[in-house]
């Protein structure tokens, strides 16, 4: 047993020496700091009625009615019961944020490396490698939390599949469940579909390697074995998936049922998935790809920081501006000039990385080299999205779930991941000695050439290549000359030639450790460490350009990132349940109303469907009756900087009995008829919905009243009375999945009114109607979360204990 603990001293000095450089360069959590994260605030926006409804009552709501009308909050960090997976998870991240990503990232490819038969010490190099490039640091400092979180399983999964092809399948077996558990739990599945894709190409390699061996029921093997641990990951995460399904087709990224544009005109777009240009927005340029290379080779971010030596600054100080005005103005100025409509960082590797990559491609041979290239090939040309339209439409037209997913250029965070793990497999084949040193300086020599050519290259051909210009730069011109653009260009020039020539320096200084190594003039470790070294102060130099310090505020900052404001105020005095519409920005890209009221607005990747449509259709031209029957009873203005609240008194209230159905055969129809409708007498109901009518036309009933009593967001009671039958209309979203209404405690069915309202026919007399969210799908996802867990508990302590008695054999 010593001699087992001792093998893993190294390993728990590599953990700690993680901590602590994830720490040290996030040092400002230690002081009970906090990073602002910009997609963060938009989140605790829309998260704060939920968190709130948990911390009164010890529930979870599962229903939220502070942004867009109403919504799950399936996507909104809902804790499910049974979700083991995620309890693991969060003992994982034991560090402050963001240093537990960082910590992750470290950990996953460590993990990688380890399986692949690297030297620890190199592990811990090619760990530091990713853990530090540039995207990666740059999605913890706009609080993409769980891209980062995806990103930081993938070499887990990666790992467990690796070593089930060796035939190591107890451990490749509950590794890669254990990953991919975690992986899904992430909960981004954009990343995690990316992963797929990798894999797919890693496992036609292998394919193709045990075909050519005559090995294919040893693949077959493996593959059993390998569905069997994603089955139980999967079921291990079953509920958040169930309901993640579910919500899909509810959302923007389902397929819509309405084919016209707003004017009336076809939508030829019609379909399941994302429209092609707002899937290909952030499309990487051709050229642009050699940022991975050269940090600001198109200008770095769309807001970058220019010293009071730069010409830009000079200019505006000549055009009359003040020091001050002119500081203010190049602390961010749009150096960017690629064709992405934002950029916030550079996708920078590392030179030294790339290098390293490149030296491994002559030194590397079989399995690895063919999966790492293939997968980043492929990642890269689809990164070009519209640049490269062929493939880009090919997928989105046939690949199953591609057409889901936005900003193709994210997918560069494959080759984040495989530039990296080759890098550090040549550099391990440096080290050893059946590898003849003919061929290793033979890598070297070519990896200078290629990666230093290509700066130099660069360098010289700077001004014939590039115009250093962009489309965006005529607003500039209007505003303040062509001269200012000169200056900026400039600007961008001597960016691009400062970088340049900064990876050239990183170029030779890496060339030059491995040519003294090869003429024994450095020892082994002296190498590591000298790569390491130079690694991070590459790395970390370029990611400090956009996450530092001066990222970092106070706690509270970010617990409370909206300020009430005189408006909120006087809202909140009404205690009713209604609406409030933020039109003082934009009111579908902003969860500031959602923090203080019931918003018809909010943030989120996928908006449901519906209110997205009723906006484009209604809300965006003024139609009042829409905000009626949303019972949005409070809107906020901006005018000429004021914030002013205008309140509307033709609301509908929360509940109303209607006198005419009118029928409509389709989507279409239904979202039309809103245009000129009475919604306070007569409510639109689509033919599907039309078993649920037992007539279309109510007498005028006076005496009829129905009103909410008590209001919770996953339960409504309201008390009614009527002489015969009628229909109402309730202003709340219809979801399909989960909401249940009862009249004195016997459910009756409901049904989908005016394009998006909850309308139910009511029995005659005085009676209590409830509406409560019973989602089912957290109940059958819960159940087979714990069977799923349980099983893999199981499977996890037989496997100890077969490795166990198998080391004491």
């Amino acid at each position: 047993m010593t001699y087992n603990f001792k093998r893993l001293i190294p390993h728990f000095l590599v953990l700690l020496g993680f901590i602590i450089i994830a720490l040290f360069y996030f040092h400002p959590v230690l002081q009970g700091k906090v990073i602002y994260q910009s997609d963060i605030v938009q989140y605790t926006g829309m998260a704060k009625q939920q968190n709130d409804f948990r911390a009164e009552n010890d529930a979870e709501p599962y229903w939220t009615d502070a942004a867009f009308g109403g919504m799950p909050t399936y996507q909104l960090g809902a804790n499910y019961p049974h979700n083991y997976i995620k309890q693991l998870d969060r003992t994982l991240r034991f560090l402050p944020r963001p240093a537990d990503y960082l910590f992750l990232y470290f950990i996953g490819l460590y993990i990688l490396l380890l399986c692949l038969k690297v030297d620890y010490k190199l592990a811990f190099l090619g760990a530091l490698a990713f853990g530090f490039s540039t995207y990666l640091i740059i999605l913890l400092g706009v609080g993409h939390n769980s891209k980062a979180h995806a990103i930081a399983y993938m070499p887990v999964v990666l790992a467990g599949i690796i070593l089930c092809f060796r035939k190591k399948y107890i451990g490749g077996g509950l590794l890669l469940a254990l990953g991919m558990a975690l992986e899904i739990s992430a909960n981004h599945f954009q990343m995690t579909y990316y992963l797929l894709l990798l894999v797919i190409v890693l496992g036609f390699v292998y394919f193709i390697d045990f075909f050519k061996k005559k090995k294919l029921p040893q693949f077959f093997s493996a593959l059993g074995v390998m569905a069997v641990a994603v089955i139980l990951a999967i079921g291990a995460n079953a509920t958040n998936l169930l309901a993640t399904q579910e919500y899909t087709q509810f959302s923007t990224r389902g397929k819509s049922e309405i084919s016209i544009n707003p004017d009336g005109t076809p939508d030829a777009s019609q379909k399941a998935g994302l429209d092609y240009d707002y899937i290909t927005e952030y499309s990487y340029g051709g050229w642009e790809t050699f940022n991975l290379f050269i940090p600001r080779f198109m200008g770095g971010s769309s807001s970058e920081e220019l010293s009071t030596e730069s010409a830009s600054y000079n200019y505006l100080l000549n055009l009359g501006a003040t020091p001050q005005q002119a500081k203010s103005f190049t602390e961010g100025a749009p150096t960017y000039w690629g064709e992405q409509t934002y950029i916030g960082a550079p996708a920078y590797i590392g030179a030294s990385v790339i290098f390293l990559f490149v030296f491994a491609l002559f030194l590397v041979r079989g399995k690895l080299k063919w999966w790492v290239v293939g997968g980043s090939i492929l990642a890269l040309f689809l990164s070009l999205g519209d640049n490269f339209s062929g493939l880009t439409k090919f997928f989105i037209e046939n690949v199953p779930l591609y057409n889901k997913f936005r900003a193709v250029s994210s997918i560069q965070v494959i080759i984040e991941l495989c530039v990296p793990i080759l890098a550090v497999v040549g550099l391990a084949k440096l080290f050893q000695s059946r590898i003849e040193n003919d061929a290793k300086k033979n890598a070297l020599k070519w990896a200078t050439i290629i990666a230093g050519g290509l700066s130099v290259f660069f360098l010289l051909m700077k001004s014939v290549l590039f115009d250093f210009s962009t489309d965006s730069d005529r607003m500039f011109i209007e505003q303040l000359g062509p001269d200012f653009i000169n200056a900026l260009i400039e600007d961008r020039k001597a960016m691009f030639t400062t970088d340049a020539i900064r990876s050239l320096v990183f170029v030779l200084l890496i060339a030059s450790l491995i040519w003294f190594y090869l003429k024994n003039k450095l020892s082994h470790n002296l190498v590591i460490a000298g790569v390491a070294l130079l690694i991070l102060v590459d790395l970390i130099a370029v990611d400090k350009r956009y996450v530092n310090e001066e990222d970092f505020v106070s706690k509270r900052q970010m617990e409370e990132p909206f300020q009430m404001t005189a408006t909120d105020q006087e809202i909140l005095q009404d205690e009713g349940h209604y609406r409030v519409l933020d039109l003082s920005g934009s009111p579908l890209n902003s969860a500031r109303a959602s923090y203080f009221h019931n918003s018809l607005g909010g943030y989120h990747a996928a908006k449901p469907k519906r209110i997205q449509q009723l906006f484009d259709f209604h809300i965006y031209k003024g139609n009042k009756e829409v905000l009626n029957m949303l019972n949005t009873k409070y809107s906020i203005h901006s005018n000429q900087g004021k914030v002013m609240m205008q309140e509307n008194f033709e609301a509908n209230g929360n509940a109303w009995f209607v006198e005419n159905i009118k029928i409509v055969e389709n989507a279409n129809d239904e979202i039309l008829a809103l245009d000129s409708l009475n919604t306070k007498k007569t409510a639109i109901v689509q033919q599907e919905f039309e078993e649920f009518i037992v007539k279309k036309k109510f007498a005028a009933d006076s005496s009829a009243t129905i009103q909410l009593e008590s209001y919770q967001p996953n339960k409504l009671t309201y008390s009614y009375k009527t002489e015969n039958d009628r229909v109402a209309v309730f202003s709340e979203i219809y979801y399909p999945g989960g909401w249940v209404a009862r009249v004195d405690g016997k459910e009756i069915p409901h049904f989908r009114a005016d394009f998006v309202l909850r309308a139910a026919l009511l029995p005659a007399g005085n009676h209590e109607l409830t509406f409560s969210f019973e989602p089912a799908v957290i109940q059958t996802g819960s159940m087979l979360s714990l069977i799923s867990c349980i099983i893999l508990l199981i499977l996890l302590i037989l496997g100890i204990l077969y490795k166990l008695k198998q080391r004491k054999a």
